[in-house]
């Protein structure tokens, strides 16, 4: 051990005589090792952003939503009106819980883009027909009153409960629970106020995503009682009417082994009574099986891309390893005259090297932890997280290439003929 740290000091002393070369030598391992934390902790902070927007659909959801046919096309001026009819039915919703047995829950939704007013403010937001479930399954929560019940729905209330920039937007200055607002020709009144609630990440060109900072909650039952199944849109010298019964079904079943399961019996209980492909089924859990797989594949990616950085570094060291070894050649006969074996001259130049790369890996350390923070603090929408084990890694990496990179250096060092050595100039 003694004579580990005595060569410690002594390499540390000769890389200190030439400040700036050893400085220079330096950066390349810094910089590699804040690339390779940097990128991973990028690739992490999106991964885990994309597995939490699927994991907030329930990884024991799944989900079945109307979607229009792509050869149902908007009806062109001057053709007569007509009914689109697709998506989801009641129908449909009836046989799943009668054919599927590990269902625990069911949630109905009914979408509508309507005008909602209180006086002289209005906003164009989402009307959401559904039931008592709904708060849990998207993770919502009350900021004052109470949400929709089942006795609302089997009474067909009409009761409403806004979310929140609908609330503030309606009534800016007041309380709304008891007032009322206006939906289509009817009066609702409100009987609750939703929490402010991040909008919902789209998954790909599985479900699209969703802010519900906006929405307008009725009961299911009134909504299809005050709005009927068609919807209605009058264009210049045309007029085309959509139906659809239900904008989306949402079931979840008792644990994630009955997800895979449940799934093929749900689209066979749907896929015979609907000829044209007008209904799109989601299944979080595979979504983030995916992903994951997705994140571990971008993490190797992005960590091989930084790691060509560090072996660049690596092979800087060597470099001037080498020129240091030509310098220092008659010092290395002057010690092997004086006894010195071969292993303390190897022992030398690699501590010497270790020391370069291991001083490299702590600054690029500190730097690769910074410049997520940064990447945050001027782009808040971008997640990065950095994690022990890319520390770990990266620093552990440094030092290895530095021992790698110095074995030659070292051994042209140990294996100089004494004699030739002494003569150099």
């Amino acid at each position: 051990m003694g004579r580990v740290i005595r060569g410690f000091k002594l390499g540390l002393k000769s890389l200190l005589l030439h400040k700036l070369r050893s400085g220079l030598t330096v950066l390349g391992i810094v910089f590699g090792v804040a690339a390779v934390i940097a990128m991973l902790a990028i690739g992490e902070g999106a991964s885990r952003k994309a597995q939490k927007d699927i994991q907030d659909l329930g990884a024991t959801n799944i989900i079945v939503r109307s979607e229009k046919p792509s050869d149902e096309s908007q009806a062109s001026s001057g053709r007569p009106a007509r009914i689109l009819n697709y998506g989801i039915k009641y129908d449909d919703y009836h046989r799943i819980l009668a054919t599927v047995p590990t269902i625990t829950k069911a949630l109905p939704i009914r979408e509508i883009r309507k005008e909602v007013r209180h006086l002289s403010h209005a906003l164009e937001g989402r009307v959401v027909g559904t039931t008592s479930d709904y708060l849990a399954f998207n993770h919502l929560e009350i900021a004052t009153g109470r949400f929709l019940t089942d006795s609302d729905n089997e009474k067909f209330e009409n009761f409403a409960v806004l979310a929140h920039e609908t609330s503030k937007t309606l009534f800016p200055y007041g309380d709304p629970i008891g007032e009322s607002v206006k939906l289509g020709a009817d009066y609702y009144k409100i009987i609750g106020v939703t929490k402010e609630r991040a909008a919902s990440a789209g998954i790909g060109g599985s479900l699209a995503a969703q802010d519900f900072n906006k929405d307008v909650y009725i009961p299911l039952n009134t909504c299809k009682l005050r709005f009927g199944e068609r919807i209605i849109n009058a264009r210049s010298g045309s007029m085309e009417a959509e139906e659809t019964q239900l904008s989306q079904i949402t079931l979840q079943v008792g644990n994630i082994d009955d997800v895979q399961a449940s799934a093929p019996v749900i689209e066979a209980a749907i896929k015979p009574f609907h000829r044209k492909q007008d209904y799109k089924m989601v299944v979080p859990y595979d979504l983030l099986l995916a992903a994951q797989r997705t994140a571990r594949t971008y993490s190797l990616i992005l960590g091989a891309i930084a790691g060509i950085s560090l072996l660049v570094g690596g092979i800087g060291i060597m470099n001037i390893m080498l020129a240091t070894v030509t310098e220092r050649t008659r010092e290395v006969g002057i010690r092997r005259a004086l006894g010195a074996k071969r292993w303390d001259i190897t022992q030398q130049f690699l501590i010497e090297t270790i020391v370069l790369s291991g001083v490299g890996g702590l600054l690029g350390v500190a730097v690769g932890v910074i410049i997520p923070t940064v990447i945050i603090f001027f782009a808040p929408d971008q997640q990065a997280a950095v994690t022990w084990f890319s520390i770990f890694f990266s620093f552990g990496i440094s030092v290895a290439i530095g021992m790698v990179f110095g074995i030659y250096p070292a051994y042209r060092a140990a294996h100089m003929d004494p004699i030739e050595a002494l003569r150099h100039e």
